[in-house]
């Protein structure tokens, strides 16, 4: 019997033995084909195939030059960021890291790290299966990287990408803006118009082997879109000349901010805007948060005698007065529409009796209080908005103040009296601008536009911008008779004398306010501006220079910093554009051809 059963054991035993293995292998397929099936496919598909981003390149900045050429404000360079896969790593490869290192311009002993390798040894091991790229080096160009893949490193592959660049570094950067490493657009046009200059990303689903893509292999494939490009009105040259009248601003009178701005009356297009401080959009990390702004769009100021204006085109379009109708300017007080004797602001020099010409030409502050007064609260009021005062320009590259002009309810008795001299008001240096602009060009309100154009991928336009009327301020004969009140401001014997330019009829306005300083007005503190145009008869270009404030307690006026400057730049453009002078004896032709050039930009 002892005999027997040592048989049939052994043979339970085999039999249990085989069936556990059997058991064993039934319960592993179950486990791998039944409930490690997702996680194991979902490995598989990681590792074997990839969804690989296509980076879409984003469209250019550029202008056009009087001869039709196009200047890059902001491109796009194709750069790539070179990596590894470890997974895909072999130690027969090893021996090509010293060229990659000189190509990558790296120090070998990085490239070896990156590679967990130790002469021709790979000494680390893998603990993360996940990890499927290390970064061996960015903006590597085109031509180096195909010589990185002619090396056949195994894992070594590249992931293509695009840097924003702005070949004229500085110039127009407060237009332009920027788009910051991550891609992201902060500012400028950049920001505001980024729906067509970024384009569409787009993508591929596709097996790779070694960090190295088997196009025979892809699944799916969506092309990238390029982005749009955009014509600016901007001109280089012009901008150029303003930023440089900044810098001999900057170094004269050591302004907290300053800015010029010059457009073609006629159209509402900007021909050149910059700001003081200012900075590189190449290097925007390494300047302080405050150059970026674009001050003439954001910072309101009070605009001083700039304003005055207002009250007599008011006065002149209600026909309450002529050029003739005088006031007098002596007097301390003034009883307001609503009743309320209102004292009276003091004149920078003593006036007695002024003619409408006068109160202009002479910038009498009490004049215009007069002018305001008889205009009417509400009345003034109205045409400050028609103005374009208390409303944005329309410039779309970026935040634009409306400025502060209160409502008439909450205004108290000194209200009118001071607004119609530029104070109880604050204005963007666009607003003063553009409301200059209005007088130059017969008495419309231009919308502010800076792009001229929106153009495809091919370069073929797909959007055209035209001169955009918001409306009629004034009549064309009231906006002739300012015009020519404000060239008798910019003549011999006003204010603004120094803005003259022999064998041109120049018009604008000074204006130097008072700057707040604790709460109260300061007599040490002020902002300087002018706002012209030239010729007067049929002007080519307005043009418009804020200088706020002095760090060094310089003293800043409108004729004593912002004249001069309007002068310089005037000066410059007039050979620039082809700007005929006058003769003595006839009215000023403009030169068609100078505009019509511009204007096709």
């Amino acid at each position: 019997m002892a005999k027997g059963f040592a048989p049939r054991i052994r043979f339970w035993i085999l039999a249990l033995g085989i069936l556990v293995g059997y058991g064993a292998i039934g319960y592993r397929l179950v486990e791998l084909h039944v409930i490690d099936a997702p996680r194991l496919n979902k490995e598989l598909q990681d590792t074997r195939y990839r969804v690989i981003p296509l980076n879409s390149r984003r469209g250019d900045i550029f202008t056009y030059d009087l001869n039709g050429g196009k200047e890059l404000f902001a491109t796009s360079q194709t750069l790539l960021e070179v990596g590894l896969d470890p997974l895909a790593r072999k130690e027969s490869d090893l021996n090509r890291l010293p060229e990659l290192s000189r190509l990558l311009r790296k120090d070998i002993s990085l490239v070896e790290r990156v590679f967990g390798a130790r002469g021709r040894r790979i000494v680390e091991t893998l603990d993360n299966e996940d990890e499927r790229w290390r970064l061996l080096a960015r903006k590597v160009d085109e031509a180096t990287y195909q010589k990185i893949l002619d090396l056949k490193i195994s894992g070594v592959y590249g992931t293509r990408k695009y840097e924003r660049v702005y070949p004229k570094n500085s110039l127009a950067s407060h237009v332009i803006g920027y788009v910051r490493r991550d891609g992201e657009s902060i500012s400028g046009i950049e920001r505001e118009f980024d729906f067509y200059l970024s384009g569409q990303r787009g993508w591929r689903e596709s097996e790779v082997t070694a960090g190295r893509e088997l196009p025979q292999f892809r699944r799916r494939y969506v092309p990238a879109r390029d982005g749009m490009s955009l014509a600016l009105s901007i001109d280089s040259y012009v901008q150029h000349v303003i930023e440089a009248e900044l810098d001999q601003i900057a170094s004269a009178f050591d302004p907290e901010s300053a800015c010029i701005i010059v457009s073609d009356p006629y159209s509402g297009f900007v021909l050149g805007l910059a700001n003081y401080p200012t900075f590189d959009p190449n290097h925007y990390s390494e300047f302080d948060q405050s150059t970026h702004k674009n001050r003439a769009m954001t910072d309101p100021i009070e605009p001083g005698s700039t304003f005055k204006i207002v009250a007599t085109s008011a006065a002149l379009e209600e026909r309450l007065v002529d050029i003739y109708t005088e006031f007098d300017c002596s007097l301390p007080t003034l009883q307001m529409p609503n009743g309320y004797v209102a004292k009276l602001p003091k004149d920078w020099k003593p006036f007695g009796v002024l003619s409408v010409e006068g109160i202009v030409t002479h910038s009498s502050n009490r004049g215009a209080a007069h002018l305001g007064t008889l205009v009417g609260t509400n009345e003034f009021y109205d045409y400050t908005r028609k103005f374009g005062f208390g409303e944005r320009t329309g410039l779309d590259i970026g935040i634009e103040s409306r400025g502060i002009l209160h409502p008439v309810r909450n205004w108290d008795g000194l209200t009118l009296s001071r607004m119609t001299m530029g104070h109880a008001i604050s204005a963007t240096p666009l607003q003063i601008h553009y409301a200059m602009a209005t007088v130059a060009n017969g008495g419309l309100l231009m919308r502010s536009q800076i792009v001229s154009k929106i153009l495809d991928t091919n370069g073929k336009e797909a959007v055209s911008y035209g001169p955009m009327v918001k409306r009629r301020v004034i009549s064309s004969e009231t906006a002739r008779t300012m015009s020519e009140l404000l060239v008798k401001t910019a003549s011999p014997g006003g204010t603004a004398h120094g803005a003259g330019i022999p064998g041109y009829r120049v018009g604008g306005k000074t204006g130097t306010a008072q700057k707040i300083v604790n709460g109260r007005y300061s007599s040490r503190h002020h902002i300087g501006s002018f706002s012209g145009f030239f010729p007067a008869d049929n002007p080519e270009v307005v043009i418009t220079v804020i200088v706020d404030g002095s760090y060094s307690n310089m003293p800043v006026s409108g004729a004593g910093s912002a004249v001069p400057a309007f002068k310089r730049v005037a000066e410059k453009l007039i050979p620039y554009y082809a700007i005929t002078p006058l003769d003595e004896n006839t009215a000023f032709a403009s030169n068609e051809n100078a505009r019509g050039m511009r204007l096709r930009n």
